[in-house]
């Protein structure tokens, strides 16, 4: 694996980086300095200026709109956008089930479907989780009975990310009760506005509105939304996964982080010096960045299969475990490095407020960060599931 970058990549890096200054949308800036909570159109508007010049999807296949670069040139992409600060795309539609669908889809609904994920047009939310069922997953109970042409669709879903902004779900439903437990699922795709849907918010420890819960009740899924065989879900939900877990890693954002560590090591101090002279604080960033430079390069490798048409496997459950960790030591240093100020958190401020935050401005989203993220090693696949996965597919115990 060649590592230095060709003058084709540079030229590539630059039109990246004139591109992200050029159109990455100003508003977005502003909100992101002041830690206030992003909208629906604030995720959007970035992804409409991707979608128009065709950068929206670089892992997609060409002939469904990606990009057909190289992985070098998406490890570029990927390092730029960090660097720039843009916000992370919603992968709901463009990592996880736009796979699903260009991969296991009929071409009417690769035709249907596709489109609105590139566009921005179809926000996407995810089904799996159940109370009960999360990382025991092939234990879900919400039922899908076929009548006629159409599922009769009963359950309940949670920690589902953003659904209240959703526009469809892909939901993994029991359509075979007899069946073994992996073996009576069904991969559904289902209008979020169907009578019998209903979201209601979760709050999570940091404040934010961003999980709920779904309830579905006589829900009507006309069979053609079904995205591969009947009770042969699992199949589309392992292949998914597997993108999630990648896409989990982080390493570029990460690599951010650690820099704006640095810099918040750097303004507080510690006694009559800088924290970021504590030989103690050092050696942490150190470690961090050591674990972080050793994913990078499993990463890097995971890519460079991927061009070679391998796609991502069991390997990505490494990558999921280290990137969530490495996240989560990172918020943890955020917090540690910020002391006091970290303590009287707030959710951002509306406008015409007089209240400002308590200490320099990077403290304020310091807690309510480190809170988000103990998530991390559990969405996705437990951290624990997946050491069982590497134990069983990876090394053969």
């Amino acid at each position: 694996m060649h590592l230095d970058f060709s003058p084709e990549d540079l030229a590539f890096q630059r039109e990246v980086r004139a591109f992200i200054a050029e159109n990455y949308p100003e508003t977005l800036r502003g909100k992101q300095d002041e830690g206030d909570e992003l909208t629906k159109e604030d995720f959007l508007s970035w992804h409409r200026v991707l979608a128009r010049k065709g950068w929206v999807a670089p892992a997609w296949p060409v002939e469904y709109g990606g990009t057909g670069w190289t992985a070098t040139q998406k490890y570029i992409w990927s390092e730029e956008t960090a660097s720039a600060d843009c916000i992370r795309l919603m992968p709901f539609g463009l990592s996880m089930v736009g796979p699903v669908i260009y991969t296991f889809g009929t071409p009417e609904q690769k035709a249907r479907f596709l489109p609105g994920i590139l566009s921005g047009g179809d926000w996407w939310c995810q089904g799996y989780s159940e109370p009960g069922s999360g990382s025991d997953l092939a234990s879900l109970r919400t039922k899908a009975v076929l009548e006629g042409d159409e599922y009769v669709v009963n359950g309940q879903k949670t920690w589902t990310t953003m659904a209240q902004h959703a526009d469809w779900g892909f939901f993994l439903v029991r359509t075979n009760p007899d069946a073994k437990q992996q073996e009576g699922i069904s991969f559904l795709l289902i209008d979020m506005k169907s009578p019998g849907i209903t979201v209601r918010p979760i709050i999570t420890l940091g404040g934010e509105h961003e999980v709920n819960e779904v309830w579905l009740e006589d829900v009507r899924v006309p069979v053609n939304q079904r995205i591969f065989e009947e009770n042969k879900g699992w199949t589309c939900a392992k292949f998914l996964l597997a993108h999630e877990r990648t896409g989990i890693a982080g390493v570029a954002a990460s690599k951010r982080g650690i820099e704006k560590v640095k810099t918040i090591a750097r303004a507080e101090m510690d006694g009559d010096k800088p924290l970021i002279a504590n030989p103690f604080f050092r050696r942490k960033i150190a470690e961090l960045e050591m674990d972080l430079t050793a994913l990078e390069y499993t990463e890097l490798r995971s890519l460079a299969g991927e061009s070679a048409g391998k796609g991502p496997g069991p390997e990505s459950s490494l990558l999921k475990i280290k990137g969530s960790e490495i996240q989560q030591r990172l918020t943890e240093l955020s917090l540690e490095a910020v002391g006091h100020y970290g303590a009287p958190y707030f959710r951002g401020f509306g406008e015409g407020d007089n209240e400002h935050p308590i200490g320099p401005d990077y403290a304020h989203r310091a807690a309510p960060t480190y809170f988000n993220t103990r998530k991390t090693t559990i969405y996705g696949g437990s951290n624990e599931i997946q050491r069982n996965i590497i134990a069983k597919m990876v090394l053969g115990l």
